[in-house]
């Protein structure tokens, strides 16, 4: 079944993915005029922008639950892996990857809020709902969420559940089956809450634990601040093939930094607009703006942090296509979290091994919480037309079970599983976006526009010519039709 699944991979992560992934990220980047570069500003501000309404979160919770699916075992074991399989080149390619993928981000999580839904007083989107309403292929928006909630419930979780798992086991000796059916526990309590209680969750703990990892990661490079410059410079030859070490492994750096690059921030995956949907805002882009942001907060910093914590300790190894050793610098210890905890245990003896373990837990932990939301999110989509609410409860247990499991299985296991998720959920969202990349731009140039003019952006479909977005349009034609202050009051006539 392995040999099956990684057989698989090589198909879906060829060469072809990776050209998409960065292709589109460059083409959205030109025709936006690097909106993650010009609107830095606006990101910031809009992110603590707004509140949450009966049917909807603020663009902060929506952010939070954004970060909650992105902020995982990519950030701690993917870069270790990455660094593995192709080098401290790898890292560049991660950071492109972000650099391109938040015009990616942009682009998906506005068109997640152009077509959403109002269902049992809760907003709904994601690629399912714009695909059907932007594009109108109804059966290419049935196949996304069928794939969406495949990976997002079964395959995914795992890894999430294998991470946690196996550094507590690491650290602190925790059996890996006593960690699983806490972890299902916890899971449980969580999801059977709502959507309301995930929200909430996510925006207590997100930025607790993101702040917490960067705060030690930055402490380690202060005490080890002169190799710092080493450590850039070694990052760019490897990138760009011209260190003597790991020139010669160039392309498996571009290969493996976009792939974890892609698992780790998911931009144009298609999980973003899922909570990026649920925002309550005045325009679409404001919250495509906002998870714009969502992609620097994971790559940028997050995974940067786990980069420098080990090629400036020098715990990470590298391994040739073939299999032999390029640099090992960590015996003993198998690719992934380990080598984290081996870099802190090193540097805080006692404490090192301990924090990264706790920090995955609260990572992968709430990962876990945000495949399930996306998930759900795609089985309200089937559930649309057909109210069949066992489908719901299905998928609970089976997200649960899929966590125990993955918390006693093998991590290659794992992690090939959930290559196969991500990968196939980028093939197609990426093509959809593409071709609905007109749409959001209309919203792009409609939010800058009304900006200089000094407004609080407000979102006219029609009047921008975007058909299918029944949401808004209904909340223009209700604004049109209520009384404004200063309108005269009719008056009965006799």
């Amino acid at each position: 079944m392995h040999d099956l699944v990684n057989a698989i991979n090589e198909y879906v992560w060829s060469l072809a993915l990776i050209g998409l992934c960065l292709g589109a990220g460059l083409y959205f980047s030109i025709r936006s005029r690097f909106l993650q570069v010009r609107h830095i500003g606006e990101m910031l501000r809009l992110m603590m922008e707004g509140k949450s309404s009966d049917q909807g979160v603020s663009s902060f919770q929506a952010l939070a639950m954004t970060l909650a699916g992105r902020v995982g075992t990519g950030n701690i074991a993917g870069v270790a892996t990455a660094i593995t399989f192709g080098g401290p080149g790898a890292v560049f390619w991660m950071w492109m990857v972000a650099f391109l993928g938040a015009s990616s981000a942009f682009v998906e999580s506005t068109l997640g809020q152009v077509y959403k839904e109002s269902i049992n007083r809760e907003f709904r989107g994601g690629p399912a709902f714009y695909i059907e309403k932007g594009l109108g292929v109804k059966w290419y928006a049935v196949l996304f969420a069928i794939v969406t909630i495949i990976a997002t419930g079964l395959l995914l979780p795992g890894v999430q559940a294998n991470s946690i798992a196996e550094s507590l086991k690491t650290a602190a000796g925790v059996d890996t089956t006593y960690t699983g059916l806490a972890l299902a526990a916890v899971l449980g309590f969580i999801i059977f809450g709502g959507v309301k209680r995930i929200a909430t969750f996510a925006e207590y703990v997100v930025p607790f634990m993101a702040l917490g990892y960067i705060l030690v990661a930055c402490a380690i490079v202060a005490m080890n601040i002169e190799q710092l410059p080493g450590v850039m410079k070694l990052i760019f030859t490897s990138a760009f093939g011209t260190d003597a070490a790991f020139g010669a492994i160039i392309g498996m750096a571009i290969q493996w930094g976009v792939k974890r690059g892609v698992y780790s921030n998911e931009a144009g995956q298609g999980t973003g607009p899922h909570a990026s949907s649920a925002a309550e805002v005045s325009h679409p882009a404001k919250q495509g703006l906002v998870q714009g942001f969502s992609v620097y907060v994971d790559t940028l910093f997050v995974c940067s942090a786990t980069a420098f914590m080990l090629l400036i300790t020098g715990q990470y190894n590298v391994q040739a296509p073939d299999g032999s050793p390029m640099f090992v610098g960590v015996q003993g210890v198998a690719s992934g979290p380990g080598y984290v905890q081996t870099a802190l245990e090193n540097i805080m003896p006692g404490f090192g091994s301990l924090f990264v373990a706790i920090a995955l837990l609260f990572f992968a932990g709430t990962t876990i919480v945000a495949y399930y939301y996306i998930a759900e999110t795609n089985i309200t989509y089937l559930n649309r037309k057909i109210h069949r609410p066992w489908l719901t409860l299905v998928l609970k247990l089976c997200l649960i079970a899929s966590t125990f499991y993955g918390a006693v299985k093998t991590a290659d296991a794992a992690w090939a599983l959930g290559d196969l998720g991500v990968g196939l959920m980028a093939w197609l969202n990426l093509i959809a976006i593409l071709l609905m990349r007109d749409t959001a731009f209309k919203c792009l140039r409609d939010y800058e526009a009304q900006k200089k003019l000094g407004k609080d952006p407000e979102f006219d479909p029609v009047a921008l010519g975007i058909t299918g977005a029944h949401f808004w349009e209904q909340r223009v034609a209700q604004a049109k039709a209520q009384p404004k202050a200063g309108d005269p009051v009719p008056t009965e006539i006799a």
